[in-house]
C-alpha cells in the first residue's frame, strides 16, 4: 500500500511535468525532433470549415529525417502514429526494384482522334497499393507512408525518388490524400552507398536532423519498460549511449536501438535463469570496451540486488547490517543502488499509472451506463467496450500495455 501511495504521487509529479513541458514547446523553446515531426503532421492534416487541408497536398513538404543510424527514426514514426491516431506503412526502399516502386508496365490501347495507339501504362506500385490495404484493414483515411533510407537508393530508382518527393507519385500512382511522406536516411560517413540530394531536390523537402540525445532517449525508455541496469549504466556512461568509431579491424558501435534490444533478451533471460555474459552483450553492443565494461556492470548489478535486499528496502524494511553496508559502500556501489531503487520504483509507478487509466476507462463506461439507465444495460456496456477494444486494435493503434 506504502509503494502504491508513494507511486501514486510520482504520476500526479510527472502529470505537472507534462504539462509544463507542453508550456514549454508551445513557446517555441527545446523542441526535439520527435516533437518537431509530430507538429508538422498535425499541421498537413489541419482542416478547415470546408473540410479543406489549411495547407494544400502540393506544399506539403515530404519531411526527411537526417541521422546516423539506430537511433531510433522508425520507434519516431510508430509513437507519432499512435498518438495521432492515424495510420503507419513502412518501407526500405533499398529492398525495392523499380518495378516493386513504380509498377509493372503493360500495352493499353488508346484512341486519340480517329487514331487508336499503343500506350504503355503502369501496374498501381506496391508501395501505393500497401497504403490502400492499409486504410481498408484500420479504416483509417490518414497516415504517415515513412520511406526508409531514401538516400541509398540504386541508380534506376534515383529518378522516380525525386519525382516521388516532388509530386508524391510512385509511377502514375499518387499517394492518397491525407497522407504525410516522411523519409529517414543516413549522412554519407555511415553508409557508403549514400546519394547525396541535389538543391532542386533539397529544396523540396523538410529536413530535420536527429541528434543522439540520451535524457530524450532516457523518457522514452521508462515509458518502454526497458531494463534498469541498462537505464542506470548509462546515466553513469552517457558517452556509451551513442558511439561510432572507426578502427583498422573495422566498425565498432554502440547504439540506441542496440541497448534497447539488448533490454529485452536480458529481460527474457531473468525469466530463463540465464546468465547475460560478455559474449551475449557484445552480440548487440558491437563495440568491445563497452560491451565488456557493461557485462561487468550487470554482474555486480544482480549482486547488488541480492546484498542489498532492495525489495525489502523499498516496503521499510532493513537492518542495521545493511545499512552498514550502504553506509561504507563505494560511489559506484552507491550509485547503482540509486539505479536499482529507481527500477523497482519505476516498475511500481507504471503499475500505478496503468490501474489508474484502467480505473479512469472503466469509470467513463459505468458513467455512460447511469446516464443511460434504463434502456442500456450492463451487458450492452460491456459488448460496447468490446466492440471499442477491437476497433483500437484493428485500427493498430493500441500498444502493448494497452
Amino acid at each position: 500500500m506504502r509503494e502504491l501511495q508513494i507511486a501514486k504521487q510520482f504520476v500526479d509529479i510527472k502529470e505537472m511535468r507534462k504539462r509544463s513541458k507542453s508550456k514549454k514547446c508551445s513557446a517555441g523553446k527545446d523542441l526535439h525532433y520527435g516533437y518537431k515531426t509530430s507538429k508538422t503532421g498535425e499541421a498537413y492534416l489541419a482542416k478547415d470549415e470546408f473540410g479543406e487541408y489549411l495547407i494544400p497536398a502540393i506544399r506539403q513538404r515530404p519531411i526527411l529525417l537526417m541521422g546516423a543510424p539506430g537511433i531510433g527514426k522508425t520507434q519516431i514514426m510508430e509513437q507519432i502514429a499512435r498518438e495521432c491516431k492515424v495510420g503507419l506503412v513502412s518501407y526500405t526502399i533499398t529492398h525495392h526494384t523499380r518495378q516493386s516502386a513504380v509498377g509493372l508496365p503493360f500495352i493499353k490501347e488508346k484512341t486519340f482522334g480517329q487514331e487508336t495507339f499503343s500506350v504503355t501504362e503502369y501496374t498501381m506500385s506496391e508501395i501505393i497499393a500497401s497504403v490502400y490495404e492499409k486504410m481498408e484493414k484500420t479504416g483509417l483515411k490518414e497516415g504517415i507512408l515513412f520511406i526508409d533510407e531514401i538516400n541509398c537508393v540504386s541508380e534506376t530508382l534515383a529518378p522516380m525518388m525525386l519525382q516521388f518527393l516532388q509530386g508524391k507519385t510512385f509511377g502514375n500512382q499518387k499517394v492518397p490524400e491525407g497522407w504525410v511522406i516522411v523519409t529517414a536516411g543516413n549522412p554519407p560517413e555511415y553508409n557508403k552507398s549514400v546519394r547525396e540530394f541535389d538543391v532542386v531536390t533539397l529544396d523540396r523537402i523538410k529536413r530535420i536532423d536527429v541528434q543522439p540525445d540520451f535524457e530524450v532517449w532516457k523518457e522514452y525508455a521508462y515509458e518502454q519498460g526497458i531494463h534498469p541496469a541498462v537505464i542506470s549504466y548509462l546515466e553513469l556512461r552517457r558517452k556509451n549511449f551513442y558511439r561510432m568509431e572507426n578502427t583498422v579491424d573495422g566498425r565498432i558501435f554502440a547504439t540506441a536501438r542496440g541497448w534497447e534490444d539488448l533490454s529485452r533478451l536480458i529481460q527474457v533471460y531473468e525469466t530463463l535463469d540465464k546468465e547475460v555474459d560478455r559474449e551475449v552483450v557484445y552480440q548487440y553492443i558491437q563495440h568491445p570496451l563497452i560491451a565488456k565494461d557493461f557485462a561487468a556492470y550487470l554482474a555486480l548489478y544482480n549482486k547488488y540486488k541480492t546484498d542489498y535486499a532492495v525489495e525489502d528496502l523499498l516496503q521499510g524494511k532493513w537492518t542495521p547490517i545493511i545499512l552498514g553496508k550502504i553506509r561504507n559502500a563505494s560511489l559506484d556501489e552507491h550509485l547503482s543502488i540509486v539505479g536499482l531503487l529507481n527500477g523497482k520504483l519505476s516498475q511500481l509507478f507504471a503499475d500505478c499509472y496503468f490501474m489508474d487509466a484502467y480505473v479512469t476507462k472503466l469509470y467513463g463506461y459505468m458513467t455512460e451506463y447511469r446516464d443511460n439507465l434504463p434502456e442500456m444495460t450492463l451487458e450492452s456496456i460491456y459488448k460496447k467496450a468490446e466492440n471499442d477494444f477491437q476497433t483500437a486494435k484493428k485500427s493498430e493503434l493500441l500498444t502493448k500495455n494497452e
